[in-house]
């Protein structure tokens, strides 16, 4: 190897290690930026009664959020990034469930309310005629005729 080429090998490699060192640095921002919205999605999703309705989802979304901000603050901008689009995608799901599992019962208490309307209804109305039972005709009404009385 001579002089000249082993001078390009060290300008190589020094130029590649400054490329990673600037790749990795240009991954903090996005990191942060995803572990924030993480965090508000599992605000959010807890805030809607996830943790209620959904515990498994909720429990994995914080999970992989704490992970996320290790990460971090480890460095390591890249599993952060992934580990908070996964706890963001969970606390997503977690809301989602809750918000099926509330419609679900809504749609159960007005269903119950419909019967019970239905119900009242069949006990406060008249019966229905039954086969073969005439109805008694009503009398007929009298006619008075002016300066004639009643016929």
């Amino acid at each position: 190897m001579t002089k000249d080429s082993y001078s390009i090998w060290v300008v190589v490699l020094f130029g590649m290690a400054a490329a990673l060192t600037g790749g990795c640095r240009s991954m903090k921002a996005p990191a942060t930026s995803s572990v924030a919205v993480s965090n508000a999605a599992v605000d959010s999703a807890a805030a809607s009664g996830a943790a209620e309705f959904a515990p498994l989802e909720m429990t994995v979304a914080r999970e992989k959020l704490d992970r996320a901000r290790q990460a971090l603050a480890d460095k390591n901008y890249k599993l952060a990034n992934d580990l908070a689009n996964q706890a963001q995608a969970d606390a997503r799901l977690a809301q989602a469930k809750a918000n099926s599992a509330k419609a679900q019962a809504a749609s159960a208490a007005l269903q119950d309310d419909i019967r019970v309307l239905h119900e009242e209804l069949n006990r406060t109305s008249s019966p229905p005629p039954q086969p073969g039972v005439v109805a008694p005709s009503p009398a007929p009404a009298a006619v008075t005729t002016p300066g004639q009385g009643t016929r």
